[in-house]
């Protein structure tokens, strides 16, 4: 009997893994992986000082953004990992970007600090909350959305001023930077404030049934 559940359990685990291999080779993941491999380079380019290098690698990762979303809507490839790989790309690139650019005196300490305190407490809860199997889908928040897109205007601006130094983007760039210090430790409030009521609602269902 025993024999049997742990060949059955087995069995069950080798049907995942494949599903999950299955899921790695579909088109839209592999651009998202592409966008992974891409960070260390784009990071090797801004420390060798060669910004129109990291510029154009960057416009590529955001070209893979957006070709991975296309194409996993028409050739019908949304995957379970896809929907928690893509944002996990997405908040590594611009975290990292945001760590490199105030290594180089771009961007102040306390932003940064802002920056990668809100997607790494967001990760850690969204983590655990995956495995307690308390709640599985973590859709973006309004101001999240705003935050991740005044971020990545912020992190072209930056890059766009060291190629073309004689643009007149610091002031827009001083502007914006304080903006992010304002709405990434609310937009990580009103993700709290989601998720709480999310699971309280989750409980409450439970309860009642």
């Amino acid at each position: 009997m025993l024999t049997r559940v742990h060949e059955d359990v087995s069995a069950k685990m080798q049907l995942s893994t494949l599903n999950v291999l299955a899921q790695f080779r579909t088109a839209p993941n592999l651009l998202t992986l592409l966008r992974l491999f891409l960070v260390p380079f784009l990071v090797i380019e801004i420390f060798d000082g060669n910004w129109s290098g990291a510029f154009i690698l960057f416009v590529a990762a955001g070209i893979s953004d957006g070709l991975d979303g296309m194409l996993a809507r028409r050739l019908g490839q949304r995957t379970t990992l896809g929907q928690y790989l893509d944002p996990i790309a997405d908040k590594l690139l611009l975290s990292t970007l945001f760590l490199v650019v105030t290594h180089e005196g771009l961007v102040q300490r306390y932003v940064t600090v802002l920056v990668f305190s809100r997607d790494l407490g967001i990760l850690l809860v969204c983590t655990l909350l995956y495995v307690t199997n308390t709640l599985r889908d973590f859709p973006p928040s309004m101001l999240g959305k705003v935050n991740t897109a005044v971020q990545i205007v912020t992190v072209i601006l930056i890059l766009v001023h060291q190629v073309w130094g004689w643009l007149p983007f610091q002031t827009p760039i001083d502007l914006l930077l304080r903006a992010i210090s304002v709405i990434a430790p609310c937009s990580a409030v009103q993700y709290a404030w989601v998720v709480a009521r999310r699971v309280q609602e989750r409980a409450a269902n439970g309860a009642v049934s």
